[in-house]
């Protein structure tokens, strides 16, 4: 009886040892999931902030929310607000918890030009107050023009622009890319063409099409829809290839125009001191699905391609064009206004 006593007792003991190792277990992951922010993340509805209806960065913001929705079973929310070269919602996460709810598509008109454009004003340092999560796309720029500009190609624009002497051009704002692109091409040709800034690419391209400007600078997606179907006209993209995206478009170099290279470019951040955890899960999320073959077949026929990359490298890009375009900006006396 003592004997089979004693088993049992040892039984017992091994199934305690057991239990008690199994709550140490749980107890280790309960620590670590709480230590890690990305575990639970994300934890509430995800807001990306674009930049003006009809633009590119909100096209693409717009296209990673649906698909992070349908990853995750999570609300994720696109607000766009127009205005200020892309300030506005940039400066309104840079202001938000660092938890990675809050997002902007981050792009050279708030995160380059507004260093120099609203250097006493600005609220928010594009460097040092985000966190870079990854690039989404990149494009060119298209030199388009009104369909009663009477020319075929950039040669002949250019010709007939400093014949005229009177051109406009829209832009999407104050020291956007489609606005240092024209600054571009009249710094490399000597074309005199006269500014007229929007709130938003979707207006610049509204005015060219209506007739008040005979000129715009616009990315090949903002301009996809009335280029298919013969309202403007295309004459060279900003870069010294043909770009995928629309192929049928010269390059600068062979419009003439080789000097005319600017990058459009969108990428994601989150305020400075976001988790690294969730940046780095949030990268991984973004990465796999701009690298899938669905996802370059749709954004390269809007004109856009899918260009992921890592936080490091999107921030480094950042410095970079900081560097290339500032000394335009001030050359050609850029301001905010």
């Amino acid at each position: 009886m003592t004997d089979k006593i004693a088993v049992l007792r040892g039984r017992d003991m091994k199934l305690l040892s057991k239990v008690f190792l199994s709550a140490l277990l749980l107890a280790h992951a309960a620590g670590v999931f709480a230590q890690d922010p990305a575990a639970g993340f994300p934890s509430r509805p995800i807001r990306i902030m674009g930049q003006g209806q009809g633009s590119t960065a909100d096209y693409l913001s717009r296209f990673l929310a649906q698909r992070l929705q349908e990853r995750w079973g999570q609300a994720v929310v696109v607000d766009s607000r127009a205005g200020a070269g892309g300030t506005i919602p940039t400066d309104v996460v840079a202001k938000s918890p660092p938890d990675g709810h809050n997002l902007v598509m981050g792009h050279a008109g708030p995160f380059v030009s507004a260093l120099t454009l609203y250097s006493k004003d600005l609220q928010y340092d594009p460097v040092k107050d985000f966190e870079p999560i990854s690039m989404v796309a990149t494009g060119v720029v298209v030199l388009v023009v009104h369909p009663s500009v009477p020319v075929s190609n950039a040669k002949e624009f250019i010709a007939y622009a400093k014949q005229k002497g009177t051109l406009t051009y829209s832009s999407a704002g104050n020291g956007t890319i489609s606005h240092l692109a024209a600054e571009l091409l009249k710094s490399v040709t000597g074309v005199p063409l006269q500014h007229i800034p929007y709130k938003s690419a979707g207006n610049a391209l509204t005015a060219l099409l209506a007739g008040e400007v005979q000129v715009s600078f616009l990315s090949a997606l903002t301009a996809h829809g009335q280029l298919k179907a013969g309202k403007v006209k295309a004459l060279a993209v900003s870069s010294a290839t043909r770009f995928a995206g629309a192929p049928e478009i010269p390059s600068a170099v062979e419009a003439g125009i080789p000097g005319m290279e600017a990058k459009l470019w969108f990428g994601l951040f989150a305020p400075a001191k976001t988790p690294r955890s969730v940046v780095i899960k949030l990268n991984r999320e973004i990465g796999d699905i701009l690298r899938r073959p669905e996802t370059r077949e749709q954004l390269l026929a809007q004109g856009a391609e899918p260009t992921p990359s890592s936080p490091e490298e999107l921030g480094e890009w950042v410095k970079t064009e900081i560097d290339k375009w500032t000394p335009l900006i001030r050359k050609a006396g850029i301001t905010a206004d």
